[in-house]
């Protein structure tokens, strides 16, 4: 069985970051989704989550991502997903997860994206 190992961190430039890997699914969503929860608490609604050592995800997981992008626009921010493998990608365009929050080729590509959107 796949653990999942989540780590929180911050760019030179600022932009908050959590690094995922492993497999997100039905049994261990909750633990990503108190790391957005603890951001949002803290007033930090931009985040680049590093998915480029996800092997797995499942709806759920799918979900917890959407749930976050939501309530990171609604407050004028967004989740970037950054480096999903070809299998997390084929999951995400199944489900039409780029219609709803960015997702990108490398962590460096989604730091280029605050860049290119910030005021």
């Amino acid at each position: 069985m796949q653990t999942l190992e989540i780590r929180r961190s911050q760019s030179e430039t600022g932009v908050h970051v959590i690094e995922v890997a492993g497999s997100l699914d039905a049994r261990n969503f909750e633990r990503l989704e108190q790391v957005f929860d603890s951001y949002f608490e803290e007033g930090v609604y931009n985040i680049v989550v590093d998915i480029s050592q996800v092997e797995y995800i499942s709806s759920a997981g799918v979900g917890v991502l959407i749930g976050a992008a939501g309530r990171s626009q609604a407050n004028e921010g967004n989740i970037v997903a950054a480096g999903p493998r070809e299998s997390v990608r084929e999951i995400f365009d199944l489900l039409g997860v780029g219609h709803i929050l960015p997702v990108v080729a490398s962590r460096e590509k989604a730091f280029e994206f605050f860049t290119a959107y910030s005021p």
